[in-house]
């Protein structure tokens, strides 16, 4: 793990270095998409920074409002780019109503615009497997497995590793193959949805940090079938209409 990046005497948290990376591909790839969705690209631009900065400081806030004491006695560190210092619940519920309300006065149709945001969202995934992998957060349990890595005083599952090919791989399927407009709004952010879901659930099967709930289950994996079972019944209204 390389938590901090030594530049003479300046430090640089390596976490917070990579999830501002993943937020410029991310952008960058999504004004790309932008007109193929029929989305003006710079509106684009404008919205995805209004979700990230009010999501970062919605995300700080609310974890400092559940944990005062990490912030009491060094309220500076407010400003830490530590990600494992965000909520991110409280951060997209933020982010969500920043959004709406800009996204409202623009008059930004629903479905093309998370079509267009997809590709920003799958860069995202990839930059915080890549941010856990090099804080040593979002672990995984014990091995033996050849793969597995030293962490925390025992062998552990790459959870991290697996995050950040998860989200690759999610990035290249959503990816259009060709530059025509699509014929159906929301189904790129459909099948987003719907991989993003399904590699949580597996992946969580790795992570040594998850919230066991009762019986065995895991939070996180019970609010991914959640969203798999809308997104794979969202996708399916558009494989029944193109049969009729």
């Amino acid at each position: 793990m390389f938590p901090v990046l030594q530049i003479g005497s300046l430090s640089i948290q390596t976490s917070g270095l990579i999830l501002v990376l993943g937020l410029w591909l991310g952008l960058t790839l999504a004004e790309r998409l932008a007109p193929r969705s029929r989305v003006n690209s710079d509106i684009l631009s404008t919205l995805a920074l209004i979700a990230i900065i009010t999501g970062i400081i919605g995300a700080r806030l609310s974890y400092a409002a559940q944990s005062p004491q990490a912030f009491l006695d060094k309220p500076l560190s407010l400003l830490s780019l530590r990600p494992n210092m965000l909520d991110p619940l409280g951060g997209a519920v933020i982010a969500s109503i920043a959004t709406l309300i800009y996204g409202n006065r623009k008059k930004l149709a629903l479905w093309p615009t998370l079509d267009a945001l997809t590709p920003l969202l799958a860069s995202l995934g990839i930059a915080l497997g890549l941010a856990h992998l090099a804080s040593g957060d979002a672990y995984g349990t014990p091995t033996t497995l050849s793969w597995g890595v030293f962490l925390w005083g025992t062998q552990r599952h790459p959870s991290q590793i697996y995050e950040t090919l998860a989200g690759s791989l999610t990035l290249w399927l959503v990816w259009p193959r060709t530059e025509s407009t699509p014929e159906v709004e929301g189904k790129t952010f459909g099948q987003f949805a719907a991989l993003s879901a399904g590699a949580s659930l597996i992946i969580h099967g790795f992570r040594g940090d998850s919230t066991i709930v009762a019986y065995g289950l895991r939070l996180e994996q019970i609010i991914a079938w959640a969203i798999l079972a809308v997104s794979l019944w969202w996708l399916g209204r558009f494989y029944t209409e193109s049969e009729d």
